[in-house]
Order: structure tokens, then sequence, then C-alpha cells
């Protein structure tokens, strides 16, 4: 009996200590183990940054690679397209932004320079603010003296004139976004004729005779849908734009005539 508990607390003594020592182990290679993993994570990061970068050169390679499969032709004129479309329709949103003004100001600045100093007052105030809603207050003022009717057709008619120049161009960006997919399709069509063509001069028809002029011809389909997409985002944006502008102008027009109106009757009484 004292044999079996002396076994037993030797045994317990071993644990003890073998628990210890593992523990004081643990906690000696825990700051090297805390650094192999920092330095692992930082690898990791620094590859996965490695991969992206050739992931993104990779990308731009391989759009460069397509566009001259594509063949220069129909690729190039597809490009132009592109170009001439985004530099309209960039040209004309700047010219929107531009025209956009604060139509509540204006017929305010108007309605009070009316009050305080008359017409001239009035168009001086025109004659410092932007856009076509100030020139259509302009236009509406230099006929006040005459009649509420000539003033109302004055600004009816310049409105119209207005309307003119704000959709200067924007048809040739619908010309573009219709053109490019047409172009890509000739050119799809183009790729499968001269794919015919060398299987007729072959005699046999083989994959790699096919493979290569559907490729060129799905490619140039391909980017004339990108360039129409891209061109619709932008002539949606510019109509939505041209709308707005125009209701301003209405709106404006309006208040314009009724301002007129109280100022004849006050200038009666």
């Amino acid at each position: 009996m004292k044999r079996l508990f002396s076994i037993l607390v030797i045994a317990a003594i071993m644990v003890l200590g073998a628990v210890n020592l593992n523990a004081a182990n643990s906690v000696n290679t825990l700051p090297g183990t805390i650094v192999n993993f920092v330095q692992q994570d930082e690898d990791t990061a620094a590859a996965a940054d490695e991969a992206g970068e050739e992931e993104s050169v990779g990308f731009h390679q391989e759009l460069k690679r397509r566009f001259i499969e594509g063949g220069p032709g129909f690729m190039g004129i597809v490009l132009l397209c592109l170009i001439l479309g985004l530099a309209i329709a960039i040209e004309r949103i700047i010219f929107l932004n531009l025209s956009t003004t604060n139509t509540k100001k204006l017929a305010q600045n108007v309605e009070e320079a009316l009050r305080s100093g008359g017409v001239e007052a009035a168009k001086e105030v025109c004659r410092n603010t932007r856009g076509p809603v100030a020139s259509i207050y302009y236009q509406g003022l230099d006929r006040a003296d005459e009649s509420i009717e000539a003033a109302e057709k004055a600004v009816v008619a310049y409105g119209g004139v207005q309307m003119g120049q704000l959709e200067k161009n924007v048809s040739w960006v619908s010309l573009f976004i219709a053109l490019a997919p047409m172009l890509g399709f000739m050119g799809t069509v183009i790729g499968m004729i001269q794919a015919f063509d060398r299987i007729e001069a072959a005699g046999d028809m083989q994959p790699s005779l096919v493979a290569g002029g559907i490729k060129v011809a799905l490619l140039t389909t391909v980017f004339g849908l990108i360039v129409a997409i891209i061109l619709q985002i932008f002539y949606n944006y510019i109509i939505a734009k041209i709308d707005s502008i125009v209701n301003d102008m209405e709106d404006a027009s309006i208040l314009l005539i009724d301002m007129l109106v109280d100022y004849k009757n006050r200038k009666r009484v």
C-alpha cells in the first residue's frame, strides 16, 4: 500500500514538472512565434499586392492584345468613335454645368431690381448673370416697354434659340452610339467571311482555320458594344441635364411675365 502511494506521488510530481516545463517553454517561444506569424502575414500581404499588381498589368496587356487581335481597321474606327463621342459629351457636360443657374435667386434679384430701379436695373442684373435663363430674362425685359405680349413673344422665341444651343452636337453622340456596334457587327461579318474563305482555300474543315476568324469577329463586336455602352451613359446624363435646364427656363419665363404684369400695374398706380 505504501509502495503504491509512493508511486502515485512520484507520478504526480513528474506530471506537474512536465506541465511547468511545457508552460515555460511556451512562454519562452511565444515572442518568436508571434514574430514568425507577423513575418508570414507580411510576406503573404506583400505577395498578394504583387499578385494584384501583376493582375492589373495583365489586364491592360490583355486588353491591348485583344485590341490588336481585332485588327487595326475596324478596331481603329471603333476607337475613333469612342474618342470623338467622349470629346463631344465632355464638352456638352461642361457647357451645361456652366449654363446651370440658381433660377429662384435670379428671379428674386430681378424682382427686387424691378421694384427699386426699374427695367434697366433688372437688365443689369441679367447682364451680370450667365446662363440661358438670364438671357431669356434680358430679352423679355428688353421688350417690356412695348407691351406684355411683345415681352412674352420675345421670351418664347429666344427660349427656342437657347434650347437649340443646349442641344447642339448632342445628335453626334447618338450617332456614335449607333455607329460603334454597327461597325463591330460589320467586323464580325467580315471575320466570318474570312474564316469561310480559309476553309474553302484549305478544302478541309479544321478548327484552327475557323477559330481565328471567329475570334477576330467576336472581338470587334465586343469592343463596339463597350463603346456604345460608355457613350450611352454620357448621353443619358446630357439629356437629363438639358431637360432640367429647359424646365427651369419654362418656369422662369412664366415667373418673368408675372413680374412684368405686376410691375406694369404698380407703375400705372
